[in-house]
């Protein structure tokens, strides 16, 4: 699991590392550095989609954002370094979420599934990974990171399905409740990259509602929302 402190998922072709970062790996000093750093979020993004993560250089991004060589280690020492700042500022947001997630309940839950009125917490979840749908459609993508997908598995799916287990299994789970959890976190990451990678047709009080009525389904009744 993540924690609360800032952290770096780093890339290492088959496998992900998680080390300290510090404020000012994740936050612009002055507007220069922040126009920098948004055009090098665009260039990667662009390549990312049209390349694949393996394939980009220095000199392509250096080239499609606009910037010289100089600029780039500037602020990044490498490609690996690059790639963290900008998954790891999409997942300290989403992090965010946490605490109001863990506050849903089953009961909650329940009763917003009767009224087919999800809650706010759901919503404002949708919505900030649609902010963010460019990027995440590059990773997410068949040329993006496996490691952010587990990364985000991690803190917004497993995250979900822990919020609506009784607090005996979420403090004293069994191997069965892992595994529990295993499937429906995985469910749902399956949810979230359906979105993304198909354009987020639905608005995020949709998803936000999908996700709350595949929850409560049974088997053998009707799919329908």
């Amino acid at each position: 699991m993540y924690s609360n402190a800032l952290q770096r998922v780093s890339k290492n072709h088959s496998a992900y590392s998680v080390e300290a970062v510090t404020e000012s790996d994740i936050i612009p000093l002055d507007k220069r550095i922040a126009k920098s750093r948004e055009a090098l979020r665009c260039a990667f993004i662009s390549l990312m989609e049209e390349h694949g993560l393996d394939a980009i250089t220095i000199h392509d991004l250096c080239t499609t954002a606009g910037i010289n060589r100089t600029t780039f280690y500037n602020h990044f020492k490498d490609k690996d370094q690059l790639l963290s700042y900008f998954e790891q500022d999409v997942l300290k947001r989403l992090e965010a979420f946490q605490p109001r997630i863990a506050s849903l309940s089953v009961a909650e839950l329940f009763a917003c599934s009767l009224t087919k009125r999800p809650p706010h917490a759901l919503i404002d979840l949708f919505a900030l990974l649609g902010s963010e749908g460019d990027l995440l459609h590059a990773l997410l993508g068949d040329g993006g990171d496996p490691a952010f997908s587990r990364a985000l598995n991690e803190v917004v799916c497993v995250n979900i399905v822990r919020s609506v287990l009784h607090k005996k299994y979420r403090e004293h789970p069994s191997v069965f409740v892992e595994y529990y959890i295993s499937f429906y976190a995985t469910a749902y990451l399956g949810v979230i990259t359906r979105w993304i990678l198909t354009g987020r047709h639905e608005s995020a009080e949709e998803m936000a509602r999908i996700c709350m009525r595949l929850l409560f389904i049974r088997p053998g009744e009707s799919i329908r929302l």
